[in-house]
């Protein structure tokens, strides 16, 4: 639908400079709509599930955590629909890069950051070892097919077998994340709130991807770099402001537990989902190899700044990985030029 909207609104103005500023404002509109169908989504949902007396941390460790993928599924299970792979792979490889190395990075320099034991064990080295499989899959086969989707699936069931274990083993960190509950909320009401939540975030990947799209175009820039870039940036706006809010208040003890857990979404969850129900396999582009290989180096420069007695990292780090992303984000650009 974005589609004819937008191309509608080109041709009634019939120029470049329209048709990036057009662009541009579908790209907010679609952002708006991930993040805040998100929101309210993850808000509603949470109230239902209190409402049936679940318990808070299975509330966590499904509702919240899929609520928070929510823009990068979305956005990655369209684009698949619409045999973009540049920005379906690239947004979720671009998200977990942006996610480590920028986010983490900038928060660091506002306060240090320590990691969880578990986190550091098994969460970390867990990411790495998913996006090795990512990479393996795209190396041997050139796409992601329903085969390589299950694959990732069964990873997912294994990862979420683990968070059920880790809260049955009292770590109620877990559960930090769902929504106050309002015990005045009816269920019909927060029902038609979640129908609205997805339409939301629906449409919102509509916008977003059309609105990529076509600056893409324009610009004459690969569908790949859009997704690396702006489209991470916008799916990765909910994580930035959450960790750098987290920071400011001294309330870091999950702070990186939120954002390896939201990479092992990315790439389980929205992945595998896409790859799924993607009418036709992925293509895994051949320049994906050295994005899937920063991501891993991200982990591992993560893993390895938290090698010391406190298991955390401050300034120094922060400026580090900072350093890091700003080469990627530079040879990104730089790249086409060269070849």
């Amino acid at each position: 639908m974005s589609d004819y909207i937008l191309n509608f609104f080109s041709g009634l103005f019939n120029s470049t400079a329209a048709d990036v500023i057009i662009s541009i404002v579908f790209l907010i509109i679609g952002f708006l709509g991930l993040i805040k169908g998100a929101d309210i989504f993850v808000d509603s949902a949470s109230q239902i599930a209190a409402k049936l007396k679940v318990p808070l941390i299975v509330i966590g460790l499904t509702i919240v955590a899929f609520g928070t993928s929510a823009p990068e599924a979305a956005i990655s299970i369209t684009s698949a629909y619409q045999n973009n792979a540049g920005i379906a792979v690239g947004n979720v490889l671009g998200s977990n890069v942006m996610n480590i190395l920028l986010i983490l990075g900038i928060s660091a320099l506002i306060c240090r950051l320590p990691v969880k034991k578990t986190t550091f064990m098994y969460e970390i080295p867990f990411v790495a070892f998913i996006t090795a499989v990512l990479l393996l899959i795209g190396y041997i086969g050139g796409s992601v097919d329903r085969i390589d989707g299950v694959i990732l699936a069964v990873l997912f069931v294994v990862f979420m077998a683990y968070l059920f274990r880790l809260s049955k083993s009292g770590d109620s960190s877990l559960a930090d994340d769902v929504p106050e509950i309002d015990e005045n909320a009816s269920i019909p009401k927060m029902i038609i709130f979640v129908i609205i939540g997805i339409a939301m975030v629906v449409l919102g990947s509509d916008f977003t991807v059309s609105g990529a799209t076509k600056i893409a175009e324009i610009a004459g820039l690969d569908d790949r770099i859009i997704g690396l870039t702006v489209v991470a940036f916008g799916t990765s706006l909910p994580e930035l402001v959450t960790c750098i809010q987290a920071a400011r208040k001294k309330k870091t003890d999950i702070a990186i537990g939120n954002i390896i857990g939201s990479n092992i979404f990315n790439i389980l969850f929205v992945l595998g989902i896409s790859a799924l129900v993607s009418p036709s396999p992925i293509v895994f582009q051949d320049s994906f190899i050295v994005d899937a290989i920063v991501a891993i180096a991200a982990a591992l420069i993560l893993w390895l700044l938290c090698l010391n007695k406190n298991k955390s990292f401050g300034k120094v780090g922060g400026i580090i990985m900072l350093a890091v992303y700003a080469g990627y984000f530079a040879y990104l650009f730089l790249q086409p030029s060269l070849v």
